[in-house]
């Protein structure tokens, strides 16, 4: 019989889950009013190193299945309800550190989910990117901007990008250092 999840772990998960997405979904909103969406210029904080500039991604990561939002959101919900089964059914969310990355994880999925519905509201402007004008987006709000190199900058992000990168990176640090090596396993002798 599994043991059951301490309480402290929904209350963990969840906090990061909402909380961070709350924070991703609040700053789109400030930006894109801010920066005058959908003026394409870059607002440079430190002149070709870390800026601000509107944009929207009808893709995924790095831009990458462009125009496949719908598929994208689909696949975010999925994984979604991935993560919550093995975390609590599973109860995979035990160990507090797999609990903490996955809860990253889930608020960015969250935040960038919201856009993808074209919950945002925001609608295609006349002769914007090819697209049909006064139709529903349904592309993730990214705003922050870094690294410019002649035309060449490192693709906008936004907070729920930031969540998502540092749960991943939590995740594999976890599986490859947690319990002194094991892979995130237990050490257990086996018997013959």
């Amino acid at each position: 019989m599994r043991k059951a999840v301490p309480l402290s772990r929904y209350l963990v998960f969840f906090t990061l889950a909402i909380g961070v997405c709350a924070a991703d979904l609040i700053s789109k909103h400030l930006a894109f009013k801010l920066l005058h969406w959908p003026n394409h210029r870059i607002h440079w904080i430190w002149e070709g190193v870390f800026g601000f500039q509107a944009s929207l991604n009808t893709g995924g990561l790095f831009g990458l299945w462009q125009g496949f939002s719908l598929v994208l959101a689909t696949m975010s919900i999925l994984a979604a309800a991935a993560i919550f089964v093995w975390l609590f059914p599973f109860t995979a969310a035990k160990d507090r550190t797999l609990t903490i990355s996955l809860g990253l994880v889930t608020a960015g999925i969250l935040g960038n989910l919201y856009d993808r519905l074209g919950l945002p509201g925001l609608r295609w402007p006349e002769g914007y990117l090819g697209q049909q004008p006064g139709e529903l987006v349904h592309a993730v709000r990214d705003f922050i901007v870094m690294i410019e190199i002649g035309q060449w900058h490192w693709p906008n992000y936004n907070i729920a990008d930031c969540s998502l990168v540092c749960g991943a990176a939590l995740l594999v640090w976890h599986t490859v250092f947690a319990n002194g090596g094991q892979g995130g396993q237990d050490a257990k002798p086996v018997s013959a």
